[in-house]
């Protein structure tokens, strides 16, 4: 049986979907481990085996992950923003709705599962970044019976579980019906080994997808090394607009006319951890759009706010306001600027 919080204050400027859980974060000794560069983005971290291994500290973050953390983002910058999630109905999953809420996020359409657990992943945390042990329970999967006071102006779609697979119709059949709503969709793990042919349907729907470079690779077979080439087979798909990262190289944007590029904004000190970076980019860009900013002035305001992301433990607690963006930019070089390609 499930749980539904009271209602929520309709209508919403955005409704972020996906999967929520919480991190604790174990913090690694730098001695303890080595990280090896297999290239293309891609490495392995090593530990000893079989061995007791001390670490530095460890700390819990209650209602993240991609879509409760552009959720949390959107609100943060005056949106008003609301989360479809799954959550264990347990002593966790209430404190998650909590902290939701406290962080301005409208909380009417989490379901609190009964006999379920809510999501609770393992953060290693080695230097500046981390590898994530994740664990996801089974829940039932449901698109909610929205009503036309209900109806959003965006749908910011993410990761969930594996057997979620019908869902992503139910989201795809709604969007057929609802063509005033944009989706902006940033796939997980799952969702791109599911393949283009099966989400063939959602991608049509989608406005805006946003993924990372080495996930365009394995997204369209494209080659690594083919900027134009991976911007071009996204749009294939049906995607309007395609914002790839590249990690501190920067970023790419296509709206299937015109090709940019965009350097990272300067980081003020040498980054503490990158959890949320591609969360906190994507969801600045969507609000960005969602407030009337051109494809150039999103590409600008989108960098700022992982820069100050990274500062921090997680993916929230770096999040800035409207007036803190407006700050950064007017700060910035003179060749923080987005440059065709």
């Amino acid at each position: 049986m499930n749980e539904k919080p009271p209602a929520c204050d309709f209508p919403l400027d955005v409704l972020s979907v996906g999967d929520t859980v919480i991190d604790d974060f174990i913090k690694l000794e730098d001695d303890m481990a080595s990280v090896e560069d297999k290239g293309e983005g891609q490495a392995t971290i090593s530990m000893a085996f079989g061995q007791k291994l001390p670490f530095k500290s460890s700390t819990v973050l209650y209602g993240v992950g991609n879509a409760a953390n552009a959720s949390v983002n959107f609100a943060k910058l005056g949106l008003k923003s609301g989360v479809v999630t799954n959550l264990g109905n347990d002593e966790r999953g209430r404190q998650v709705i909590d902290t939701l809420h406290k962080k301005d996020v409208e909380t009417c359409m989490v379901k609190l599962h009964s006999g379920k657990k809510t999501n609770y992943h393992y953060v290693l945390w080695y230097k500046q970044d981390r590898t994530i042990l994740i664990n996801h329970e089974h829940y039932t999967y449901m698109w909610p019976n929205l009503r036309d006071i209900e109806v959003p102006k965006w749908i910011y779609f993410s990761s969930v579980a594996e057997n979620a697979v019908e869902y992503h119709d139910e989201i795809s059949n709604w969007l057929a019906d609802h063509p005033e709503v944009k989706m902006a969709f940033q796939p997980g793990t799952f969702q791109i080994k599911l393949g283009t042919e099966r989400l063939k349907k959602l991608y049509e729907h989608t406005e805006l997808v946003a993924l990372n470079r080495e996930e365009a690779v394995q997204v369209t077979g494209g080659e690594y090394q083919d900027i134009n080439g991976l911007l071009d087979k996204m749009h294939e798909l049906g995607p309007k607009i395609v914002l790839m990262t590249d990690g501190p190289s920067g970023s790419y944007v296509s709206d299937g006319q015109n090709k940019y590029f965009m350097p990272i904004y300067p980081d003020p000190a040498p980054p503490k951890e990158r959890t949320g970076c591609g969360d906190a980019y994507t969801s600045t860009f969507v609000a960005a759009l969602i407030k009337g900013h051109s494809l150039e002035s999103a590409m600008q305001l989108a960098p700022i706010t992982p820069t100050n992301v990274v500062q921090y433990v997680g993916a929230q607690e770096g999040l800035l306001s409207d007036d803190d963006l407006k700050d950064w930019l007017e700060k910035a070089p003179a060749d923080y600027q987005p440059r065709r390609i």
